[in-house]
């Protein structure tokens, strides 16, 4: 009895150890990997670069307030469509016109000033100092006269000595007056020279001050510069605006253009002349075509982006594009026909290279293998395939789990879009 039952004790024990191994067996064992696969497929690939913009005016005009002062009408409103010279605006410019009138008086005295000094200083001054020296001349060559006339006279005994004295005292006096006014005639001549000098730069001076308060007064009157659009007009009547803030801005808006903001890495396929789609929120309905006209030169920072700005001609003819708005921007940079393509999410990056995990023949389990693959353009789904994939080979989708080289899976969807593509392949 002792005997059999350590039999059966042996046995159950050598049972569980086997249960005990086959469970560890088992468990041990990793479950087999579910995939979707895809096959390569010829397709016609447009390589796009999407990015956003902003609409600019090919020639705005801004009109900004040249002195501190009021608004003291507004003509127009904002969207209008007005025509070149007409009014926009009206500033305060009452300080300034006064300003003006005087500085248009000062100008006037000095031109009078300049004009008598070309003239030799002011006739009635002139006529005096003139009529001065030639009075006291005129007694001098008198007295002169009859101090010779006295000298004969006293040799022959009809003058007296006293009388001879008296003249040539009185014709020192003519002489020394003569010689004063003849100074005083040089000095003036001197002053009107440089009267003339001052007048000249006085007259400089008073037209400069008319001809900027004349362009302040002018200023005041804010008229439209050219046929267009009035897109901008922050202000009103009875605002105060200082030198420099903006009035007004217009433009012809049927010649706009869309500055676009690509980022570093797709600047490289930029060409001019690459045909561009524009869509604005705001219309959703409605896209606007260009094309690309200035690539970018040099990569800007804007905001946490590295970008070029892209200049894009557009057309605008129902000006329904106004300046400054936020757009989408698709440019058609590249386009091959008839190329392998694979879908974008089948594709894997490691160091700098392409790659995807091709699928292994097996009846129910295949194994994975990671191949090198060599890429062209892409679109917004595909990869063109240059090198490494054949038509008909089938590539592992991403799912739940990591797909790694050498890996055993099951193939249970075949991706529908290229179901007709892997049928036509196995036959």
């Amino acid at each position: 009895m002792d005997k059999r039952w350590r039999n059966r004790t042996i046995l159950l024990l050598g049972l569980a150890a086997l249960a005990v191994i086959v469970l560890m067996r088992v468990s041990g064992r990793q479950p087999v990997a579910k995939i979707s696969v895809t096959a390569p497929v010829r397709q016609d690939i447009v390589s796009s670069i999407i990015s956003n913009g902003k609409v600019e005016p090919l020639a705005p005009c801004s009109m900004r307030a040249q002195q501190d002062t009021f608004v003291d009408k507004v003509y127009a409103s904002e969207g209008q469509n007005v025509k070149k010279g007409q009014p926009l605006l009206e500033l305060n410019v009452h300080n300034a016109a006064a300003q003006l009138a005087a500085a248009q008086s000062r100008l006037l005295r000095a031109e009078d000033d300049l004009r008598a000094a070309q003239a030799g200083g002011h006739a009635d001054e002139t006529a005096r100092i003139d009529g001065d020296l030639a009075k006291a001349e005129a007694a001098r060559d008198r007295l002169q006269h009859n101090q010779e006339a006295l000298e004969r006279l006293l040799v022959e005994g009809a003058a007296t000595k006293d009388e001879v004295s008296s003249n040539q005292l009185e014709l020192t006096k003519a002489r020394a007056e003569v010689s004063k006014l003849t100074a005083a005639k040089q000095e003036f001549a001197r002053q009107v020279s440089l009267d003339g000098s001052r007048s000249s730069l006085a007259v400089q001076q008073a037209k400069s001050d008319v001809a900027s308060l004349a362009e302040k007064v002018r200023q005041g009157h804010i008229v439209a510069p050219v046929d267009g659009t009035l897109y901008a007009l922050p202000v009103k009547a009875g605002d105060f605006v200082r030198t420099g803030d903006l009035l007004a801005e217009m433009a012809d808006l049927r010649k706009v253009r869309v500055r676009a903001f690509i980022d570093e890495p797709e600047m490289g396929g930029l060409e001019p002349g690459e045909p561009v789609k524009i869509t604005w929120d705001a219309l959703p309905n409605r896209f606007w075509t260009g094309k690309t006209e200035v690539v970018p030169k040099e990569v800007v920072t804007r905001g946490s982006r590295s970008v070029g700005e892209l200049l894009c001609s557009v057309d605008n003819d129902k000006l329904e594009l106004l300046p400054n708005t936020n757009v989408n921007v698709k440019i058609n940079s590249r386009e091959r026909l008839n190329v392998v393509a694979v879908p974008r999410g089948a594709v894997e990056t490691e160091n700098g290279k392409r790659y995807v995990f091709v699928v292994k023949s097996g009846v129910s389990d295949s194994t994975l293998e990671k191949r090198a693959i060599q890429v062209g353009i892409a679109d917004a789904t595909s990869f063109e395939v240059i090198e490494g994939l054949n038509q008909g080979e089938l590539v592992a989708l991403p799912g739940d789990v990591d797909l790694k080289n050498g890996m055993v899976v099951k193939v249970v969807n075949i991706d529908t879009s290229n179901a007709k593509s892997v049928k036509d392949a196995e036959q």
